[in-house]
């Protein structure tokens, strides 16, 4: 990876004369060639899969017989994600594979349209298998926490359990975008699952509707946020809280060097083109819930996945575990695939 000069220079130049502090720290002193270097220090590849360019890191573990892992980033984050759990996880005896997601950042826009979770996982699986890897863990988190499981949906032979970080799990006909018109039977619910709904409806209220704008008109949004840095780190910071500045204008900074600010906002609206599932899925799961992120609904995610293992909740973190509380993620990644490598 060795962005030209003349690109950072000209992203400095349009952030001349901007008064907004974070845009003015990401002008004057933020480094890019720091966090350029930080990756290169991993091995790098990219393949093509269904006809898309896929991206990834390839990072192996010096332990021998190590287990492959997976990890899936979201938005509006990046393989950058994972930079600070890549050493201890290969240390424990991880062989690391970390793509980037077709139509973001380094794996660039995709061709054609249908590329939405159920896709991606069959994509996973693909690479996986191109790699050598006849059997191997799934975890992720944002976009990560629904293609993990459909991984094992698609793939359920190779895939010895997933990992996630949510439950993206609501009520019959609900997504994230949309509050409901009539709200469901409160009383088949437990107290914590009703704070959870509680926590759902606010969120809904408040803050879904950028994932209402994704998923109908990601490429007329997409169009200004690759014409202006401002826009996009406006727009992508939203759903980035609790990061430190460099960590959230790495993110940033890497879809703006890529131009997918658009492409990666369309798996929205593959998302909710996609056919529901007509089963749960069935390989193992577990969830790390940490405090500061959508709350997970334990009856719905009953329902939609039938072999839950493993439910933790943490006292601090955020959405962006790997980054707030990484410790804490490794640990409960490797406690869970070690149990479920003993048991298959």
């Amino acid at each position: 990876m060795e962005v030209p000069e003349a690109q950072l220079t000209e992203l400095r130049r349009r952030l001349s004369g901007v008064d907004d502090e974070l845009a003015a720290y990401w002008r004057d002193d933020y480094d890019w060639r720091a966090w350029e270097r930080r990756l290169n220090e991993y091995p790098q590849f990219t393949t093509t899969i269904d006809g898309t360019n896929i991206h990834f890191l390839h990072v192996r573990s010096p332990r021998p017989n190590a287990f492959p892992l997976i990890l899936t980033h979201g938005w509006p984050g990046s393989v950058v994600e994972y930079v600070d759990v890549i050493g201890p996880l290969t240390e424990l005896g991880y062989d690391l594979v970390i793509p980037s997601l077709p139509g973001y950042t380094w794996s660039g826009p995709t061709p054609a349209r249908g590329w939405g979770p159920r896709r991606i996982a069959r994509a996973w699986a693909t690479l996986m298998q191109r790699l050598g890897y006849d059997r191997y863990g799934a975890a992720g988190n944002d976009w990560g926490s629904h293609i993990s499981p459909e991984l094992g949906r698609v793939a359920p032979e190779a895939v010895a359990g997933a990992h996630v970080t949510q439950f993206f799990c609501f009520p019959e006909g609900e997504w994230l975008a949309y509050p409901p018109t009539t709200e469901p039977d409160r009383s088949v619910l437990s107290p914590a699952d009703q704070a959870a709904l509680d926590s759902l409806r606010e969120l809904q209220r408040s803050n879904g509707s950028y994932a209402h704008v994704h998923g109908q008109r990601p490429h007329i949004l997409g169009a200004a946020l690759n014409d202006s840095p401002v826009g996009l780190l406006t727009w992508n910071r939203q759903a980035m809280g609790g990061l430190e500045p460099n960590t959230l204008l790495t993110h940033v900074t890497a879809y703006w060097l890529t131009g997918t600010a658009g492409s990666a906002m369309q798996l929205y609206a593959e998302y909710e083109r996609q056919p529901a599932p007509d089963r749960p899925t069935t390989v193992p799961l577990a969830l790390s819930q940490f405090r500061d992120d959508l709350r997970s609904i334990r009856a719905y995610a009953e329902r939609d996945h039938a072999n839950i293992v493993s439910w933790i909740e943490h006292g601090t973190g955020g959405h962006y575990a790997a980054h707030q509380a990484p410790d804490l993620l490794v640990g409960d990644l490797h406690n869970f695939f070690q149990d479920v490598r003993a048991s298959s």
